[in-house]
């Protein structure tokens, strides 16, 4: 079974456009994919019901469709850090739980793709002297990680930082994706080959500036 965990140098990068690409592509190996977002902060009313746009895409993407429960565990109400957002409405994020949901989902697909939150270590949980951050879950998956990089000011020390957290965990970082997404940044072209010096993964995709276009029609490589 194949499986991916794809985080991001920063909320806001691109991470859902990215992990819906992954799951088009992986369609062309694979009859099963399945994507899960274990934790998601933020929901709308849609059809009368409160979902999160990042797990709808997800499920829009994928081929089989589960129960809830085991895509998504974790369904917030505001957008905020999950360990806020979770504290806020008496939540306990438990990553073991996140896992044993994964391990289900691995039952019924021949490919997952999970969406992490935030940046890679951002907290999860934090309550009665408990901690947990998504890198804590991405070590207890031990999945391949796949590193989006929102190419922006400041991004070549995100990405940087972001890889000796991934391999410091002893963690594959298995490629990575440069998404432009500041069409008025300075030098964008040459922050995206400074990254293909230093990051010590196979670039997936470059994608340009195009918040419109639909993650089913941007090329990417898989790992």
């Amino acid at each position: 079974m194949t499986a991916f965990f794809i985080t991001g140098t920063d909320t806001g990068v691109g991470k859902t456009r990215v992990s819906c690409a992954l799951l088009h592509a992986l369609q062309r190996r694979h009859a099963r994919v399945i994507g899960m977002k274990p934790v998601a902060a933020g929901t709308e009313l849609i059809n009368g019901e409160w979902a999160n746009e990042d797990v709808l895409a997800l499920r829009a993407a994928s081929t089989v469709q589960v129960p809830a429960l085991y895509d998504n565990p974790y369904l917030l109400r505001q957008p905020a850090s999950p360990h806020i957002a979770a504290r806020e409405e008496g939540v306990e994020i438990d990553i073991e739980h996140i896992a044993a949901c994964f391990h289900a989902l691995r039952q019924q697909a021949d490919a997952v793709v999970v969406e992490g939150a935030g940046g890679f270590i951002v907290p999860l949980q934090e309550a009665q002297g408990q901690s947990a951050t998504s890198a804590d879950l991405a070590v207890l998956l031990r999945l391949p990680v796949i590193l989006v990089v929102g190419v922006r000011l400041g991004c070549l020390n995100h990405a940087l930082l972001t890889q000796e957290a991934i391999l410091s965990r002893g963690l594959t970082l298995a490629g990575w994706v440069a998404n432009r997404i500041d069409p008025s940044m300075i030098a964008p072209d040459a922050n995206v080959d400074t990254l293909r010096s230093r990051l010590q993964a196979p670039m997936l995709a470059d994608w340009a500036w195009a918040p419109q276009a639909e993650a089913c029609g941007l090329a990417i490589k898989l790992p």
